[in-house]
Parts: structure tokens; C-alpha cells; sequence
């Protein structure tokens, strides 16, 4: 018995033990759009006003619902007096990753640290002696480089994957299953966030939201992906301009985000981009190389603390290393990945029929919305996303493939009137009655 009961009390140290890391951690890719001070109605028939135009357009959607599927009990009896518990699962790798990264940091400072210190230390004759053995050893030491680095080789070539809608090759070092088990921690962490902030189920902006993800989904069911993925919604009343999916399919769409858009083409082509974020992989994508660079970086940091001679010219150059690592890989990594879901994005929409014309609006909108502002904007490579010039120019060239793709489906023919022109006359009209 005395064994028993330290097996359960040590069982259940570790299970809160573990609750309490992964709560207080949270990974995912998110967009961050810029605020907007335009306010749009959303009704309860899906009614939504374009502002600029004055006119009002109503839009159904039709799509099924499925039922939720049953849980089964977690816990069941064993004995008269006792249950068991549930079982204790793994952590998945990105949360051992996200503890063990800055562990990687510290011991490379301490080991650059260390050598420093024991080089100093020696006198001049050791140090001659240390330096004529390692020329000696030359082809030696290069050879064992040359080893590490076809390791290295070797490891990123046997984690090569293809992106699954665009064809493109990529580096996958962290499984699926894993980082759905992590984007599941990641949905709790976020609910629990949020949980006074959720917009009840009832309310309309939650059900035109839901609504236009279904009708995704259902448009776009021809892809594996969409079917694999449980689409779950969720509207946060928040005047933040956002939305993110996780790569289990939970939807977070801000109340700010809703007052921002015209209508509901724009809506769409919007949570189609961020469901391409998810059907793509790109949290896992994302992931995988910032852990390559991360290891890659650590071999420099030790370098780094080892030759400089002070620990205030090894803390510059830990600084501009890391800066150079963020402006040179990861931030044009993140805007590749932010253009491919909005080509992606906008295929979606195009076979759920919408105007996927009002695509480049949305962004002139939010480049009006920043210079009436006055709010600084950062150049686009200091920035995570493509600007808004360079994405209205791509998602232009890109309009007439998805018109093409949305014409095959069997979509209504679209109005004679483009959303773009309207906006472009809009605007004049606007900036003539300023000056006025």
C-alpha cells in the first residue's frame, strides 16, 4: 500500500508538473493586421455594408453542419476503492524544443566562456605548443569538419517533405502528429486566454464567421487536407485587427478584424488565407527552421564568446548575430510563407465563389487606413509580412488564374462593376472633398 501511494503522489507531481510548462506556453503563426477605424455592420441575415460605396448587398451561405462526435469517459473504476488514472503521454517535441532553446543558448556561453578563459590562462609557451599540434593535426581536424557537416547534410536532406497543395519542397524536422498534439495545448492555452472575451455562439457575428468556414469547407472538399481538419470557430471581442487559425483547425477571428472588413467576399478571402496557413503546414514549416538555425547558431555563439576578448564585445556580437539571423533567414522565411497562403488563400475563396476582386480592396483599405492615421509603418524587411503595396500587387497578378478557377466551378457570373475601380473613384472622391 505505502508503495502504491508514493507511485500515485509521484504520478500526479509530474502531471501538474507538466500542465503548469504548457500552459504558460503558447507557439502558433499568427497574422497581425493593422487597426482599422471604420465600423461595418454584420446582421443577423448576413447583411454587410460597403461603406465606401454606400450601397448594401445581403449574401446566404449554405453549408452543413456535423454533429460533434461522442467523448468517452477518461477515467474508469479498477478495484472497489480505487481508479485509474489517466495515462502519462510524452511531451511533444516543439514544447521539449521550446524548454531545451534557451538551455542551448547557455551552455554555448558558458563552453565559448570556458575556452576563453582557459586559453588566457595558459602561458605563451603552451600556447605555442597548442598551436603548432593543431597544424600538425590539420587534415585531421578538417576531416572531422568535413564529417559534422555531411551529418548535418544528411539530416536536412532525410527531412524533406512537399508541401502538400503547391507542390513546393520543404524542411519538416517535427512530425504532424507531434505539433497537432502541440497546436492542441496551444487551442487550450488560447481558450483559457480568451475565455471572458468569447463571443456567445448565438451571436451574429460568430454565425457568419462559422458560416463562411463551412462553405469553405464544403467548397473546397476535393482537398484531403480540409476533410482531415476539424474546423472549429471562435470570435474574440477584441479591437484588435487579427485572425489566426491553429493547425488543428480552431479559428480565432478579433471582433476588430470584422469591423475592418467591407463585406463578405473580403471575409472570405481573408479566412481563406488563414486556413491555407494551416492546410500548408506552415506553424510546422516555421518551426523547423528556426530549430535548424538555432542549432546551426549555437556552433557560431561559442565561437563567438571564445574569440572575443571582453564579455561586453561577446555580448555585441551575440546581439548582431542574432539580428542578422532574424533579418537574413527567418523574417523572409515568414513572408514567403504569408505570400503562399495568399495565393492559396485566394484559390479557396475562388471556389467558394466569392469576388475574389475584393482581395487587393482589402489591403488599399488598410494602406489608406495607415497613412490617414499617421501611424509609422516599418519597411517591408524589418517586417514578418509582405507590405500591403507588394501584396495588392501580387494578389492582381494573381486574380485572373483564380477568375478562371472560379468560372470552372460553376460560380454566378460576378457584376460588371470591379470592387477595385469602385475603391480606386472612392478614394479620389475622398481626397478631392479633403482638400476642399
Amino acid at each position: 500500500m505505502a508503495l502504491l501511494c508514493g507511485s500515485l503522489f509521484r504520478s500526479c507531481h509530474f502531471s501538474l508538473l507538466s500542465s503548469h510548462l504548457i500552459g504558460n506556453l503558447r507557439v502558433c503563426t499568427r497574422a497581425v493586421y493593422p487597426q482599422s477605424s471604420r465600423r461595418n455592420t454584420i446582421s443577423t441575415s448576413v447583411r454587410l455594408r460597403a461603406s465606401l460605396t454606400g450601397r448594401t448587398t445581403s449574401y446566404q451561405i449554405y453549408s452543413k453542419a456535423t454533429a460533434p462526435l461522442p467523448c468517452g469517459p477518461v477515467l474508469t473504476p479498477c478495484g472497489h476503492y480505487f481508479h485509474t488514472s489517466a495515462r502519462l503521454r510524452a511531451l511533444p517535441a516543439p514544447l521539449i524544443w521550446m524548454i531545451i532553446k534557451p538551455l542551448q543558448k547557455i551552455m554555448a556561453i558558458i563552453l565559448g566562456r570556458s575556452i576563453r578563459k582557459w586559453w588566457v590562462a595558459l602561458p605563451d609557451k603552451r600556447q605555442q605548443l597548442v598551436r603548432k599540434y593543431a597544424w600538425q593535426k590539420r587534415w585531421q581536424i578538417a576531416g572531422g569538419a568535413g564529417v559534422a557537416i555531411m551529418i548535418v547534410a544528411l539530416f536536412l536532406l532525410t527531412h524533406l517533405d512537399e508541401s502538400p497543395l503547391t507542390g513546393r519542397t520543404r524542411l519538416l524536422v517535427f512530425s504532424k502528429e507531434n505539433y497537432m498534439e502541440m497546436a492542441a495545448l496551444t487551442s487550450d492555452a488560447y481558450m483559457e486566454e480568451y475565455a471572458e472575451l468569447l463571443v456567445p455562439v448565438t451571436d451574429p457575428r460568430h454565425q457568419v464567421v462559422k458560416w463562411v468556414v463551412q462553405h469553405l469547407a464544403q467548397r473546397n472538399k476535393d482537398i484531403p487536407e480540409v476533410n482531415d481538419i476539424s474546423w472549429t470557430v471562435h470570435v474574440v471581442q477584441s479591437p484588435s485587427v487579427n485572425a489566426f487559425v491553429l493547425p488543428n483547425g480552431n479559428v480565432f477571428m478579433f471582433t476588430g478584424m470584422l469591423e475592418a472588413i467591407a463585406d463578405v467576399h473580403q471575409l472570405t478571402i481573408i479566412l481563406g488565407h488563414e486556413m491555407a496557413h494551416a492546410l500548408l503546414g506552415h506553424a510546422a514549416e516555421q518551426a523547423s527552421m528556426s530549430h535548424v538555425l538555432e542549432l546551426l547558431s549555437v556552433v557560431l555563439l561559442i565561437a563567438i564568446w571564445a574569440m572575443c576578448p571582453h564579455d561586453s564585445l561577446s555580448m555585441l556580437g551575440h546581439w548582431v548575430q542574432g539580428k542578422l539571423r532574424e533579418l537574413l533567414f527567418q523574417r523572409p522565411f515568414s513572408r514567403k510563407l504569408e505570400a503562399e497562403a495568399d495565393q492559396v488563400g485566394l484559390q479557396l475563396a475562388a471556389k467558394a465563389c466569392a469576388d475574389v476582386r475584393a482581395g487587393p480592396v482589402f489591403w488599399q483599405q488598410m494602406e489608406l487606413r495607415d497613412q490617414l492615421s499617421g501611424e509609422p509603418t516599418l519597411p517591408e524587411w524589418l517586417s514578418t509580412h509582405p507590405s500591403h503595396r507588394n501584396r495588392v500587387a501580387q494578389l492582381d497578378r494573381l486574380i485572373p488564374e483564380a477568375l478562371e478557377l472560379r468560372e470552372r466551378c460553376v460560380c454566378p457570373a460576378l457584376p460588371a462593376t470591379d470592387p477595385r475601380d469602385v475603391f480606386s473613384k472612392s478614394v479620389r472622391v475622398l481626397l478631392k472633398n479633403t482638400r476642399e
